[in-house]
């Protein structure tokens, strides 16, 4: 090809990201986008606060991302959430990335095997984002769809995730944020929670015993990558009528061949057994 001929798909321009070549309306559109997600939701006034913009030019961006399906609005709280074509353009990105690819019939073998719903979860902004799912036949059943956030600490994939961390990120983390309680199961004391990642990080997977949803318990293991870093979690999640404690030791055992049968596929060698 010509030195002079541009690339299909780029312009000759394609290396200057001057001013000149950002679209900044555009650009203002994305960082809303951004706000919201990290913020879950908000209010006009705490948006336009929080990015320091008028909130007349900012109801006008809200207005044009609602039309294309990016953000709602809870008309009775008044507040604004990203919406589904938020979520389907990220779901684009997830059908091309290999953890999500290559977990999908690890996920499927393990739902056969244990008869439960098994999940795989990443770490995103101090939550666990489940990016994918084999759900068990059983009418009853716990459901994360690809998308669903939880909280870090009252999650069997955030709990297996925060053992693996060291302890001065972990510090912060405790620092930071309260430990929010949904059931009277919930581990809301710091001291209390560093006891059970340290009981987690010893036998190799967590356990989340109705800490977020009451009649449901998980069991979960983390997943490491070829440069041995912790790259996500996997887990089966079902009622407590079925995933009873006398079932958890042979449940956490598949979670954990689960668990390195993954890391394998990532690339990570092989552990010792325990």
């Amino acid at each position: 090809m010509p030195p002079d001929q541009p690339r299909r798909g780029r312009p000759r321009a394609f290396h200057d990201q001057t001013d000149q070549n950002i679209i900044k309306s555009l650009d203002r559109a994305l960082v809303v986008l951004q706000a919201l997600a990290d913020q879950q939701s908000a209010t006009l006034s705490h948006l336009a606060q929080s990015l320091d913009q008028s909130p007349a030019t900012l109801y006008r961006v809200l207005l044009t991302l609602q039309q294309r399906g990016m953000v709602d609005l809870d008309e009775a709280a008044q507040t604004w959430h990203i919406g589904a074509g938020a979520f389907l353009i990220g779901a684009s990105f997830l059908r091309r990335t290999a953890l999500v690819d290559v977990a999908r019939p690890v996920l499927r073998a393990l739902m056969e095997a244990t008869g439960e719903t098994a999940n795989l979860g990443v770490e995103r902004g101090d939550q666990v984002l489940f990016v994918s799912q084999a759900e068990t036949h059983e009418t009853i059943r716990a459901f994360f769809p690809p998308g669903s956030l939880s909280p870090l600490h009252a999650s069997g994939i955030g709990k297996a995730l925060l053992a693996t961390w060291p302890e001065d990120r972990l510090n912060r983390h405790l620092a930071r944020r309260a430990l929010e309680r949904f059931t009277p199961h919930t581990i809301t004391d710091a001291e209390a929670l560093r006891d059970e990642l340290r009981q987690c990080a010893a036998r190799g997977y967590a356990v989340d015993g109705e800490e977020k949803n009451l009649g449901m318990r998980c069991i979960a293991a983390p997943v490491t990558n070829a440069m041995g870093d912790v790259v996500a979690g996997i887990s089966v999640s079902g009622p407590t009528s079925r995933v009873d404690l006398a079932a958890t030791g042979a449940l956490a055992t598949e979670v954990v061949r689960a668990a390195q049968a993954l890391s394998a596929a990532m690339g990570a060698r092989a552990e010792p057994a325990r």
